[in-house]
């Protein structure tokens, strides 16, 4: 296996492992972990950029992560170099520059944060944070047939071609997904995507004047066009973990016994293989 393909195998593994809340802390403690996501910032593989600045947004949703997150050697020069390298693909500068935003606010204006935090324990809690950014806006889909990793791996797919989808999480036991998109993209589109596959069908949660949420299907009629993303290539497909049940529902993308172990194992091979 060559040593581009192991580096996108274990960035998607610290990529899904970052996705469950409970890894992340144990993440950012890891000796290894952490400052090697911050070499993969300057891998020569967009894919494998990408799929670290995702890692690295899932681990700064942990508010206590973000102090040493942002006092780690390289990591803010690094999001600043990915931001402002000309070969790096839009949706890669603007997910870089909404990390870098987090982890340069950590510290600071504390009691808006807690009134913050209080507010959002009101409220559904989003995946991605950055909900001000007036460049980019958070979606939220309930999508009938998202019932095991197969469909998912085709709504990856199927999200990851459109231009102007930033990021993306997985809620598969209610068969959600939040989607991070350019301001500019049309909900629409996301629909039309994930219809295409056939299997899948797509509706918007909306949130309702009292607080509470409404599935709120597209229109027949509104499909619109998409187009495609060819600045960041597809993903590979991804082995699963022969820990994981099939047959049951996906809650988590990994467990925090099965992700510390595994955890060991990426920490090794990050020490012996930064050399591109």
């Amino acid at each position: 296996m060559s040593a581009e393909l192991d580096a996108l195998t274990v960035v998607n593994q610290l990529r899904d492992l970052a996705a469950d809340p409970l890894n992340r802390r144990a993440i950012v403690e890891d000796q290894g972990c952490l400052p090697g996501l911050i070499l993969f910032l300057d891998h020569p593989n967009p894919q494998v950029v990408y799929s670290a600045l995702l890692a690295v947004r899932y681990l700064a949703e942990c508010r206590a992560n973000r102090e040493k997150m942002k006092g780690e050697l390289g990591m803010m020069l690094s999001l600043q170099n990915v931001m402002q390298k000309s070969t790096s693909p839009g949706e890669t500068k603007l997910l870089a520059s909404e990390i870098y935003e987090i982890l340069q606010s950590a510290g600071k204006e504390e009691a808006e944060q807690a009134e913050a935090a209080a507010a959002s324990c009101r409220r559904k809690a989003h995946f991605f944070l950055g909900s001000n950014n007036k460049r980019a806006k958070t979606v939220v889909l309930h999508i009938d047939g998202l019932d095991d990793s197969t469909r998912r791996s085709l709504c990856e797919e199927a999200l990851l071609k459109i231009r102007g989808v930033i990021s993306f999480t997985f809620q598969m036991a209610v068969k959600r997904c939040v989607v991070r998109i350019r301001s500019d993209l049309k909900a629409e589109a996301l629909g039309t995507a994930i219809n295409s596959t056939k299997v899948m069908t797509a509706q918007q949660v909306v949130k309702t004047e009292d607080g509470g949420e409404r599935v709120v299907p597209f229109q027949e009629d509104a499909a619109v066009e998409v187009e495609e993303n060819t600045d960041i290539p597809d993903y590979l497909p991804e082995e699963e973990s022969p820990s994981q049940e099939q047959d049951k529902a996906v809650t988590r993308v990994g467990s925090i016994t099965d992700g510390m172990g595994w955890l060991s194992t990426a920490a090794n091979f990050l020490t012996r293989s930064f050399y591109w």
